[in-house]
């Protein structure tokens, strides 16, 4: 019995070596792009995803948005969500066509920047964005590159874009910007 539980722990203790060996060896650095072809203007998609404050109506992930002082002139809130709680702060602001957003948070074992481009397609628009993350944990590098994938949140909350909208859309490969 003894060798079984020594055995155990042996293997046990293998891969999690594994996984911080190769996590170490993976790029802090990552991105990831993903789009969505709408039926709706530019002004509207830009709409939605630019007012914080009403995103629990419409993504499933969150459930809360508490709009912070601005810094810098930058916009600021708080979202919590399955995910945590994290600070974004608003980094650029073009409606309808472009959108910066990142981490405020220090200390977090992630970070990054998203950019929401909104272009004019067909009798709608296509929203694309692009993910500059940063995962700081080796542990974690290893998860969100092998288990989760990069582009995970970003079909989640593309998909919510489509459902707030009525639509059917199927997340796509995105432009990296």
């Amino acid at each position: 019995m003894l060798k079984i539980v020594l055995l155990i722990g042996t293997v046990a203790l293998g891969v999690l070596a594994l996984v911080l060996v190769v996590g170490w060896l993976l790029p802090k650095q990552h991105v990831a792009a993903r789009a969505l072809a709408l039926h709706r203007k530019p002004e509207e998609v830009f709409q939605l995803i630019s007012d914080f404050k009403a995103a629990p109506t419409w993504r499933s992930d969150v459930q809360q948005i508490e709009m912070l002082e601005a810094v810098n002139g930058h916009v600021r809130y708080r979202e919590k969500s399955t995910n945590g709680t994290i600070t974004f702060e608003v980094m650029e602001s073009n409606p309808p066509s472009r959108m910066v957003t990142r981490i405020a948070d220090e200390g977090l074992p992630f970070g990054g920047r998203w950019i929401f481009e909104i272009t004019p397609a067909g009798e709608g628009c296509r929203l694309n964005i692009t993910e500059r993350g940063e995962i700081y944990n080796p542990v974690f590098r290893f998860v969100s590159r092998f288990l989760l994938g990069y582009e995970r949140t970003l079909d989640a909350y593309l998909q919510n874009v489509s459902r707030k909208f009525g639509e059917k859309a199927v997340p796509t490969a995105g432009a990296t910007l």
